[in-house]
């Protein structure tokens, strides 16, 4: 999953120098492994806080861009400059939570109707920082011709973000925003470890409905369970282990490799299925259903017709 940092700085007193010098941060940042892109926030509106943001592959990707000598090398240059940074990077991974008091999101803006977008922001500014805990709104213009532009609004705690989202002073200023888009905007989510997708949107929390995380769950569990009878549990009666041992063992087995491994790859690719807004349409929900369906009937006939596998026959 892609990792964001997000750095704020200081409005300069000579705004094509912060450009220029951005674009060499850009520009060490795209020698490092893993870059995707750089973008200059929108800073012609004064409402509007200056940043610049850095997308990597990975998380790691972007830790190790963040500690390198490069990047290092590039800040201290741009203090040297009078560019200073107005607080700490802020990291953002899709498909996780964001940080307390963060929201992030994507806005699929109407060719030609930029301006208006980002008038649209600036008033949205205005409402918000009226309100208690407000720290201030950033907007970054889409890395290129096929993606979407990114707002991240922050505010001191959660729950003062929550009351800016819910507000009804937010939901009167969001048409005017609406009428430059493409399309509806969405919230950057979060999926658990066991599949269930979670989205605020409009300062409404959606969640994947339960059905398609339980149907997720026993379409890894199964074969889990399964494979580590018949491989597991031989290991385990040979050293002598006591079955209620035995049993505590292959869970702690069984819950460890679907946290971290078996849950993210199914959840990987069955993402938009489990998007509560994306997967809400019929024809999505349907063909995902259809999906692990047929990986129902491939693993029941795998242990049903290979008597390799069936635990209750193993060899000793």
């Amino acid at each position: 999953m892609s990792a964001i940092v997000v750095t704020f700085f200081h409005r300069p007193p000579d705004q094509a120098e912060f450009d220029a010098w951005a674009d060499e941060l850009a520009a060490a940042a795209r020698t490092a492994p893993g870059f995707v892109d750089a973008v200059v926030s929108v800073h012609a509106d004064p409402r509007l806080e200056l940043a610049v943001s850095a997308t990597f592959g990975t998380e790691a990707q972007l830790h190790a861009w963040l500690d390198g000598a490069a990047r290092a090398a590039v800040l201290r240059d741009g203090r040297a400059r009078g560019l200073h940074r107005a607080s700490s990077d802020l990291v953002v991974v899709e498909g996780e939570f964001t940080p307390p008091g963060v929201a992030v999101f994507r806005h699929p803006v109407s060719a030609g109707r930029e301006a208006d977008f980002i008038a649209a922001q600036g008033d949205l500014t205005t409402a918000s920082a009226r309100f208690s805990g407000y720290e201030g709104t950033v907007v970054f213009p889409a890395a290129g011709p096929d993606d979407e532009w990114m707002t991240l609004i922050r505010f001191r705690t959660e729950k003062l973000l929550s009351g800016w989202l819910s507000s009804r002073q937010r939901m009167e200023a969001l048409p005017t925003l609406r009428s430059a888009l493409d399309d509806d905007f969405s919230a950057f989510s979060h999926t658990t470890p066991l599949g269930t997708t979670v989205r605020i949107e409009n300062g409404k929390t959606e969640m994947t409905p339960s059905w398609k995380t339980a149907m997720l769950v026993l379409m890894v569990l199964y074969p889990t369970v399964m494979l580590l009878a018949r491989f597991l549990g031989p290991v385990l009666d040979r050293v002598g282990a006591e079955p209620w041992l035995a049993m505590w063992l292959s869970q702690v087995a069984s819950v460890s490799l679907m946290q971290w491994a078996l849950m993210p790859f199914a959840v990987a690719r069955t993402r938009r299925w489990l998007d509560p807004l994306e997967g809400r349409s019929r024809a999505v929900t349907i063909r995902g259903a259809v999906a692990v369906c047929a990986v129902y009937a491939v693993t029941l006939t795998l242990f049903a017709t290979v008597t390799w596998l069936q635990f209750w026959d193993y060899p000793d």
